[in-house]
């Protein structure tokens, strides 16, 4: 079981703290949706140019599908599978699917290619995607809409290059709203929710305040899920946060 430190925000929202209980390895279930998924991405979004299958899996097997930018689409999408195979740990009272996948966005100008990779600059949002997608699993936890979830403890910058720290999980918006749940079966609907890179003052501020105080400055800046590594920090004054 994971560690939960019982901790209250400002907000009046609960902290988990998971410094403990990690789950040791297990044989990874895997590909049990990859082409219901990878069909739902076509039919809805694009042509999936590739999948970045993982060689060593650990309780799930997450792939990466690659949509690259088109005219109408000037944006890389990725998205998992894999992550949909087991259940999360939802709290009964919690309105929440069970099961999710996930998918970031990045600029055209994003660097996606093996050898780039290479490189933490560029790579780093696709460690998040199989970070995350493995980590209610690993820690018989649950995601869901507005968790923040920091790049260790404390937040450390996800590359050189930039002073993003965190993500905030949220609903898609730069794809169709058909896309954002997939029917597997009377039982199991896989929801597809955004990483949302923050900083560290964002996530101090939806602790402090909440969700809708973050995300109605998100809004005034129109900074959603396509990815910018110098965007403004909106938590940020000139003489303090908030």
């Amino acid at each position: 079981m994971s560690k939960e430190d019982n901790l209250v925000s400002l907000s009046g929202a609960p902290i988990y703290r998971y410094t403990d209980g990690e789950k040791e390895w297990e044989s990874p279930h895997g590909e049990e949706c990859i082409e219901e998924i990878s069909n739902h991405i076509e039919t809805h979004i694009g042509e999936v140019e590739l999948v970045l299958h993982e060689l060593i899996s650990d309780t799930v097997h997450i792939d990466i599908h690659y949509v690259k930018p088109t005219k109408e689409q000037p944006f890389h999408i990725l998205i998992t599978s894999g992550m949909s195979d087991l259940p999360m740990n939802v709290p009964e009272e919690a309105a929440m699917t069970k099961y999710m996948e996930l998918m970031i966005t990045l600029p055209e100008s994003w660097h996606v290619d093996e050898e780039s990779f290479k490189d933490e600059r560029w790579y780093w949002p696709i460690r998040q995607l199989k970070y995350l997608a493995r980590f209610p699993h690993k820690y018989d936890t649950w995601l869901g809409f507005g968790h923040t979830i920091p790049n260790g403890d404390p937040a450390e910058s996800f590359a050189e290059n930039t002073k993003l720290s965190g993500v905030i999980l949220l609903p898609p918006l730069y794809v169709p709203d058909e896309f954002t749940r997939l029917h597997i079966s009377q039982d199991k609907i896989i929801e597809f929710f955004s990483i949302v890179p923050l900083y560290s003052e964002e996530m101090n501020l939806k602790l402090a305040k909440g969700s809708d105080a973050l995300l109605d400055k998100l809004d005034e800046i129109n900074a959603w899920e396509l990815i910018d590594v110098n965007r403004k920090n909106v938590a940020k004054k000139r003489f303090g946060v908030f």
